[in-house]
């Protein structure tokens, strides 16, 4: 039986909107293109790479000038975009390093 989408896996641009990481999730997609994220430290290009709860992500924001690098584990899938105090709930930071 094939996997379900936001039951087993997730688009990893979809997760990152609703972790509002940014705004849109158009915005999401085009961080992950532009090879701002790592995955399980394989760097990742495509929006729709499948994310599971478990997964390590590597994001690095800011652009070269602020440098600024978090490390997220996934604590679980999201069943929407909903405030802040629950996307918080979709992952843990870890310590970068």
């Amino acid at each position: 039986m094939a996997e379900a989408e936001d039951r087993d896996w997730q688009r990893l641009d979809k997760w990152l909107w609703c972790a509002r990481l940014l705004k849109s999730r158009s915005a999401c997609a085009a961080l992950v293109e532009a090879g701002s994220i790592r995955l399980n430290r394989q760097p990742v290009d495509k929006a729709h790479a499948r994310l599971r709860p478990g997964d390590v992500l590597t994001l690095a924001l800011g652009g070269p000038e602020r440098g600024v690098v978090k490390v997220w584990r996934v604590q679980a899938l999201a069943l929407r975009r909903g405030p802040p105090a629950e996307a918080r709930t979709l992952y843990e930071e870890i310590a970068p390093g």
